[in-house]
């Protein structure tokens, strides 16, 4: 009697086995084939965006979310599979979600932050920014972060909350902007003589606009020399080219017209007892 309990027992036991591992293999082959289905989800999500000549940032983030959703489908899916009471689980899960969610709040602020940057579009991928403590080219807006390139090409990844936190100063939005530089000169110098200089090299630089028209005015009468403001408006692609190359004609041309160009300086009197 206990010979047949013990076939019958390693019987049942062998069939179980037989069962669920065929359950396991289908629920490894649900999970592969389901990655495989969110990521060519993402994909063609993307493509059919592009055709429709969608924001760039709008694209990125819509192919993330519709992967990241087919995953949590999918994930569901093969619990179910080996056996797991998923109606049961999504409860105990909406019940858990709470709790999680209260520890999580810095992570669901990222999410609804990330929602707010793109419905509001305080920046796009592309723009140079500075905001979230840093600055950088934004190369992605996903659900949690922002991914940022620093000019020195380092990777700077920003919760998204954080560009909430604080202003966003977005250089590259405007097709045009205004380059402020402080030039100073000796209080011997000729001061019509200097304003006549800056408005011929400014004058003579192609990339500097017309209209608006350049500011060049007497700034400030410092204590070591004359400052004039010099503020041309440019293309933003044009600006830091103009920039230096702006600051280095001026130092070359004050130069040869025998314009000084002060530095701080103190003069020592000593005097003998």
């Amino acid at each position: 009697m206990g010979t047949i309990n013990v076939e019958v027992l390693g019987a049942k036991l062998q069939e179980w086995l037989v069962e669920f591992g065929i359950q396991v293999i289908a629920a490894i082959i649900i999970l592969f084939v389901g990655i495989q289905i969110a990521k060519l989800s993402r994909n063609l999500v993307q493509r059919l965006l592009k055709r429709t000549k969608v924001d760039v940032t709008l694209i990125s983030f819509t192919g993330n979310a519709t992967y990241v959703i087919i995953l949590a489908l999918v994930t569901i899916i093969v619990l179910g599979q080996v056996g797991v009471k998923t109606a049961s689980l999504i409860a105990i899960l909406g019940s858990v979600g709470i709790a999680v969610g209260l520890a999580l709040q810095g992570s669901l602020s990222n999410i609804a932050s990330g929602v707010m940057l793109i419905l509001f579009r305080p920046f796009r991928v592309g723009d140079y920014i500075e905001g979230g403590g840093t600055a950088g080219i934004v190369k992605d807006i996903q659900i949690f972060n922002t991914i940022l390139i620093s000019p020195d090409n380092c990777r700077i990844i920003v919760p998204n909350s954080k560009f909430f936190e604080n202003s966003i100063t977005n250089y590259s939005v405007e097709d045009t902007r205004r380059i402020d530089l402080i030039f100073g000169v000796g209080y011997g110098d000729n001061i019509q003589e200097v304003k006549r200089l800056l408005t011929e090299i400014l004058a003579e630089d192609k990339r500097i606009l017309k209209d608006p028209i350049p500011t060049i005015g007497l700034l400030e009468l410092a204590d070591n020399s004359v400052n004039f403001a010099v503020r041309p408006w440019v293309k933003t692609s044009d600006y830091w080219d103009v920039y230096f190359s702006l600051q280095e004609t001026v130092k070359q041309r004050f130069d040869a017209a025998g314009i000084n160009i002060p530095f701080p300086q103190r003069d020592i009197y000593v005097h003998q007892v």
